[in-house]
């Protein structure tokens, strides 16, 4: 037991530092995305814990992950005033979708076909992850539209987000599959590399 958790300890840091460089380093912006940046597989590390080791460690993963990213977005803090917005700053645009991407592997035990198991969990935790980024687009940052009607202002947050969720989405699908297909099966109940020949 000791040795499995020190094991899962070990991969989560490994997977979670993955997390964070794909996330600062591997970021494509586009003026077609009408802001935002596509990360290369950057949600892809959490989502693979989750799955492997379990919603309930990777929820954890996910909640040391958002943190990270808190750090990583302090610059943001800036641009905001107030308590509230400080809070709806962090829970919505960080805790919470970064945390919650440890949903990913909730349905591995809960639908047979592994693959649309691993999909559905993942495209829930993107939609997740854009209705955080959305609440938090049409509340704080809304303060920056000077004085702009509630329902432009929510069309813009949902294209804004949506903008960079949808082929951010596309590509962790993609991502988290190829694992499925060609890592996973390597792994043991436990998620340790197999041992010996595999019939």
């Amino acid at each position: 037991m000791k040795n499995n958790t020190t094991y899962r300890l070990v991969v989560s840091a490994i997977l979670i530092a993955l997390a964070t460089i794909l996330n600062e380093v591997a970021t494509f912006e586009s003026p077609f995305l009408q802001g935002g940046g596509v990360t290369i597989f950057s949600q892809v590390p959490i989502i693979a814990l989750a799955y492997i080791f379990g919603t309930p460690w990777g929820l954890t993963t996910g909640f040391v992950f958002s943190c990270i990213q808190v750090l990583f977005g302090l610059g943001n803090f800036a641009y905001v005033k107030g308590i509230g917005s400080y809070l709806i700053l962090v829970l919505f645009d960080y805790i919470l979708p970064y945390t919650l991407l440890g949903l990913g592997g909730i349905f591995k035990n809960k639908i047979k076909n592994q693959y649309a198991a691993l999909t559905a969990g993942t495209v829930m935790v993107c939609v997740i992850r854009f209705l955080c980024h959305f609440i938090s687009g049409a509340t704080i940052w809304a303060d920056w539209t000077d004085g702009a009607a509630m329902g432009p202002i929510l069309a813009y947050s949902a294209s804004y987000n949506a903008g960079y969720m949808i082929p951010e989405t596309i590509i962790t699908v993609i991502g988290i599959l190829a694992l499925l297909k060609f890592f996973f099966p390597r792994l043991d109940e436990n998620g340790m590399l197999k041992t010996g020949k595999s019939n």
